[in-house]
């Protein structure tokens, strides 16, 4: 169906367009055939509605002939052939109109009009062929936004299929790490390593429930994070240690589900259990002008390997949010001296 009859309003406003057409074939009427302008206007305003009419017809035409597909020739060819047919309809009407508006309302106004019919017929060709460029230049804007449409649902499903598989990293990389924790405790304390296992189950039931959203709220992700650090302190016990803390403004803001574990997981794996003493893991969370600002802080040994602090975890959250936010979030890393910080921004908002 033509754009222009597919909704209402637009045929309206396309014939109200027309408008000013009907008022300079008036005046060329009374300039040029002496016709007063009474009569001009009764004239030219039904036939230049007929003719805005008969202008929607190039659009199926331009749907068989679409620029590129044949010789430009041919089409120019066919156009012209249409737009003669269409202006000895226009002067056939006019014709008519005159013999009837003649014997009525407007003495010898037949005989004044016939003398301007090729004019008629002259205007009418160039208005159709107009037409047909218009329509083009439509085709052509309906063929940008359609393919502009199928690349933005293409780059939607690529992104899903990204997140999906950034995601699906993080269960099987956290279980490991756990069960290797396990497994090194319970050779040292088999009622402690019973106790993390509970809380394991526990929390990897938690993790089921939220894991399978795309987005959950601050509150639900730091009950998470505070999960997953309860299990690694059943191994540690007193040598790690850790404080959350969080703007209660900050609860109702919506992340990427399982965004801080992996953040915290490295905290543990690459920093506390480094160290022979231990050390502490602070987990902060602000709310700044839209912007949600989580900050983890873990100390580690200096003498550590570098690149064993920026591992699939860290890369993995980078990669979601570059996802998600594009530019409008960030990761930075800083170590400096024994700690290492690792700070994430993004924004403040009610859904994904």
């Amino acid at each position: 169906m033509h754009p222009l009859i597919a909704r209402q309003g637009r045929l309206s406003l396309y014939l109200v367009a027309w408008t000013p057409l009907a008022l300079l074939l008036a005046y060329l009427l009374v300039m040029m055939g002496g016709l007063a302008g009474l009569q001009a206007v009764t004239l030219s305003v039904p036939l230049t509605l007929f003719y805005a009419l008969i202008c929607l017809a190039p659009w199926y035409m331009c749907l068989v002939l679409p620029l590129g597909s044949f010789q430009t020739f041919k089409i120019a060819g066919k156009h012209l052939a249409a737009a003669i047919v269409a202006g000895l309809m226009w002067i056939v009407l006019a014709k008519g109109l005159g013999l009837l508006l003649g014997r009525y309302l407007f003495p010898r106004l037949n005989e004044r009009l016939s003398a301007q019919l090729p004019l008629l017929f002259g205007i009418g060709v160039l208005l159709y062929l107009l037409s047909v460029a218009l329509h083009y230049v439509l085709l052509s804007m309906e063929s940008s936004k359609e393919a502009e449409t199928r690349e933005q649902e293409a780059l939607t499903l690529a992104r899903e299929s990204e997140l999906k598989a950034l995601k699906a990293q993080i269960n099987p990389h956290f279980l490991f790490n756990s069960l290797n924790s396990i497994s090194a405790l319970a050779t040292v304390d088999g009622l402690r390593a019973r106790e993390m296992c509970i809380k394991l189950s526990d929390f990897l039931r938690s993790t089921l429930k939220l894991g399978e959203k795309q987005s959950i709220s601050l509150a639900e992700e730091l009950a998470l994070a505070k999960a997953y650090l309860e299990v690694e302190q059943v191994r540690f016990g007193a040598r790690m240690r850790v404080e959350i803390s969080a703007d209660h403004d900050c609860d109702h803001c919506v992340v990427p589900s399982l965004l801080l574990q992996p953040l915290v997981e490295n905290a543990v794996k690459h920093g506390i259990a480094g160290l022979v003493e231990g050390g502490t893991i602070r987990l902060e969370a602000r709310c700044r002008n839209g912007v949600l600002q989580v900050k983890i802080h873990n100390e580690f040994d200096p003498e550590s390997p570098v690149a064993s602090r920026h591992g699939l975890g860290l890369r993995n959250v980078r990669d979601r949010l570059r996802a998600l936010y594009e530019n409008r979030a960030r990761v930075d890393t800083t170590a400096a001296s024994d700690h290492f910080v690792v700070e994430v921004e993004l924004p403040c908002g009610e859904h994904i």
